[in-house]
């Protein structure tokens, strides 16, 4: 965050930014918020968006009073932050990406998300990255890298959780440097021995995995615990793996069950920013606005979240649903005695009807 040496004057904060962003229903640009907030002009906001320097520890702060910092799962995952309209000459955060939800390549933003979940049920997001091809950086150079921050700034998860993309060889070695389980899918042809003589490595797709979960190594990494599910008449696989290798045979289905639940709250989170926090609704091209844009509504999400831990709120999509209803019923009761010159006269009720 930018230190502020002084006490600010600028007329549009991220209080105001964020407030804008959960309550606008479409348009989401710093003119109109100027004509919202008729005392805070478009340069104002356009300035706020240029001016900050937010980044993933900012957002770690805002959450850390809110978790229990130990036993928890940390969860990875991606998104894009659809936008098909922008010129990718002229933002550089913008690019091509696949997506999970097209199928296919799309023109966009890549977010990589940290998010956890503490042992209490209370989740948020805790660290981030945008991706930026001009830092030659992978996306899990990305995730080594917010894995080991969020360790420096106290979080001491018992689990990391993630999909195949994040399972390499490199990432599981680096978990396990740092004394944690995890639980990762793992694509169909990844090799895996019931014994670590290298010769008897077989596709996992082509073992036999038992219900209750089977203890094989896998190559290039060591004893883990293999479970099997089917998704749309597929199998899928996970490997899982604690600390302590006497403890590893000792994982239940149940407790499988309950970490790859606890995973799925990062899915919810990527779904919940993009509707009800208008993350992919900007119209900025410079590098540091659209940083200081997502930030700020990765930051709505975690308002929502607090709301509804306070009970203010039943869950992150309520405060939008309900945020017209008066505007709305206003609408209907004013209007309602001049229904009949609304309608074309071919469309109006029957006397006798």
């Amino acid at each position: 965050m930018r230190e502020i040496s002084k006490p600010s004057t600028a007329k549009c904060d991220l209080n105001k930014y964020i407030l804008f962003l959960l309550s606008e229903p479409k348009q989401v640009s710093c003119v109109r918020l100027g004509e919202i907030l008729k005392e805070v002009s478009h340069d104002s906001v356009n300035r706020f968006l240029l001016r900050e320097r937010y980044t993933g520890k900012d957002l770690y702060k805002s959450v850390e009073p809110n978790i229990k910092k130990e036993g928890g799962v940390l969860s990875v995952d991606d998104t894009v932050l659809d936008k098909p309209y922008s010129n990718t000459s002229k933002a550089l955060l913008i690019s091509y990406f696949w997506s999970g939800k097209h199928k296919k390549a799309v023109k966009g933003i890549n977010l990589i998300t940290l998010y956890y979940t503490d042992v209490d049920g209370r989740d948020f997001p805790v660290n981030y990255r945008i991706y930026n091809k001009e830092e030659g950086k992978t996306k899990n150079a990305y995730f080594r890298e917010m894995l080991s921050e969020v360790i420096a700034w106290g979080l001491k998860p018992a689990f990391v959780t993630g999909d195949s993309w994040y399972a390499s060889a490199e990432n599981l070695e680096y978990i396990k440097h740092y004394g944690l389980g995890f639980l990762f899918g793992i694509e169909k042809n990844r090799s895996l021995s019931l014994t670590a003589d290298v010769t008897a490595y077989a596709q996992v797709a082509n073992c036999e995995i038992p219900y209750t979960g089977l203890e094989m190594h896998l190559k290039g990494f060591g004893l883990v615990k293999v479970f099997r599910t089917v998704f749309k008449n597929d199998f899928r696989h996970y490997i899982i793996y604690r600390p302590n290798p006497d403890k590893i045979a000792e994982i239940t289905r149940t407790q499988f069950m309950d970490i790859h639940a606890r995973h799925w709250q990062i899915e919810s989170f990527h779904r919940a920013v993009k509707q009800v926090a208008n993350i992919e609704r900007f119209f900025v091209r410079q590098t540091v606005a659209i940083s200081n844009h997502i930030f700020a509504a990765i930051s709505a999400f975690v308002h929502l979240q607090l709301r509804c831990i306070h009970n203010l709120i039943a869950n992150c999509y309520a405060l939008k649903r309900n945020l017209f209803n008066d505007v709305i019923h206003s609408f209907i009761v004013e209007n309602l005695a001049n229904y009949n010159y609304l309608l074309p006269a071919n469309l109006l009720p029957s006397v006798n009807a």
